[in-house]
């Protein structure tokens, strides 16, 4: 347990790839921006908040996102973090890079088949120097397009993460922070091995400047010795009288010979006292290194300890703020639903409602019609009955008249027609008399 916990563990047997980190103004410009975000009314917005203020509040967490994501993305360039390494890339974008990584090892297993082919004139005949020709073209070619594709890739990435949601943003500094844990952890390693290189190089050094001051104390016991021997050398030859002799001649040239060994003697003794000094600064140079690289690479782990225990806290913190967005959208959903039903129930009830009255006012007009409809009916009857009467009056004159002018008694039809008992029909009353009703029957007789 304590092994998978231990967030300072840096020991690794992986040679690490170094990569020539520019520090120019981009740490500057991040946190230039990122000071921007101070902001006093943060309690008021809080105490004065709504489901709509969130909407721009979480917009507003999307450009800030945005705007991070990109500023981390030209941070890579300039400090030559690979960008394929240190962004979470889709399918499509991935599929860019891995196309041109393939198609530049085909390019190069190609080239190599081509040129294994023995140079003999029957596979120079079958195009051996045509395949070797078109082979290399291809390899300058793939090389291009690998080249090209991290900006290709790059580019798509940029464009896909300008219209991102928050989740997708979120993800991708979450990615970023994994990567850096990676790439510090791969710093520490580095620095690691340049401080052992330092600690052999002391250890070196410190035996380089004590090999330097035991040949120093050599040289002096031999420059001591040969000192006494020029002195004495010197003394004889003033001690010779005659200086155009043979013996001041041997004389003279003892004392050179003694004076250049003093003198070789002398720069040795300034070389290993050069050389001693030299390796003890440079002891102190490489011990001031190490605390520096040592104390660098402390923080280094404090960084990459906390960063890495961060992410994983902060994947669960992300997780639930977009799940508090997608609840705040639903909650703001079903208030739209609410809101919409409520206006429909209101809707319905109008309707119910108007339709009851009309059905009530209907019957009112439907009861209050009825006299006015008796009323119409009763001056039809009347009239009916005053027609009729008009009717009958002239149906007696036709029967005078056919009696007298044809001698025909027209009572017996007259009264088929009217089904009365032989006396005249009377109107006195406006009403047909008391058995005039079936006449309708006689009617259609006489009709058809």
């Amino acid at each position: 347990m304590s092994d998978d916990f231990d967030l300072l563990e840096t020991n690794s047997q992986e040679k690490q790839e170094k990569v020539d980190v520019n520090w120019g103004k981009a740490i500057d410009q991040m946190k230039s921006k990122l000071a921007q975000e101070d902001d006093p009314e943060m309690r008021q917005k809080i105490l004065n908040a709504t489901l709509d203020d969130v909407v721009h509040m979480a917009e507003k967490d999307r450009t800030t996102l945005l705007d991070a994501i990109k500023d981390l993305t030209d941070y890579q360039d300039e400090v030559g973090i690979i960008f394929e390494g240190f962004s979470a890339l889709n399918a499509e974008e991935q599929k860019v890079i891995d196309d041109a990584i393939k198609r530049l090892e085909r390019a190069k297993v190609e080239l190599e088949d081509a040129e294994s082919k023995p140079d003999t004139w029957w596979n120079n005949l079958w195009g051996r120097k045509s395949k070797i020709k078109n082979a290399q073209q291809e390899l300058k070619d793939a090389q291009k397009n690998r080249a090209s594709a991290d900006n290709k890739a790059k580019a798509m990435f940029q464009q896909r993460i300008e219209t991102a949601d928050i989740q997708t943003l979120l993800n991708e500094l979450s990615f970023k922070s994994q990567a850096a844990v990676k790439r510090l952890k791969d710093r520490e390693l580095e620095i690691k091995e340049v401080e052992d290189r330092l600690q052999d190089a002391i250890v070196e050094a410190s035996k380089n400047h004590t090999k330097a001051l035991e040949k120093k104390a050599e040289v002096e016991d031999k420059l001591e010795a040969e000192y006494a021997l020029l002195k004495q050398a010197r003394q004889a030859l003033e001690d010779v009288a005659d200086k155009q002799s043979t013996e001041y001649s041997d004389a003279l040239a003892k004392v050179t010979k003694l004076e250049q060994t003093v003198e070789e003697l002398e720069g040795l003794k300034n070389a290993y006292t050069t050389l001693a000094a030299s390796k003890d600064s440079f002891v102190h140079k490489h011990n001031l290194t190490i605390k520096v690289l040592t104390s660098l690479r402390s923080n280094l782990q404090t960084h990459r300890a906390k960063l890495k225990s961060d992410t994983d806290e902060r994947l669960k913190y992300y997780d639930g703020y977009v799940v508090a967005l997608k609840a705040r959208t639903d909650q703001e959903f079903a208030a739209i639903l609410e809101h919409l039903g409520v206006k429909t129930d209101e809707h319905i009830g109008e309707t119910l409602a108007a339709m009851h009255t009309a059905s009530a006012k209907a019957r009112q007009e439907m009861m209050d019609n009825i006299p006015v409809h008796e009323k119409v009916m009763q001056g039809v009857y009347s009239t009916y009955a005053e027609a009729l009467q008009e009717i009958r009056n002239k149906d007696v004159e036709i029967q005078k008249n056919f009696s007298e002018r044809y001698g025909i008694d027209m009572k017996e039809i007259f009264e088929e027609y009217y089904k009365a008992d032989g006396t005249a029909p009377s109107g006195d009353d406006g009403e047909p008399s008391g058995e005039g009703k079936p006449e309708d029957s006689g009617d259609d007789d006489l009709l058809g």
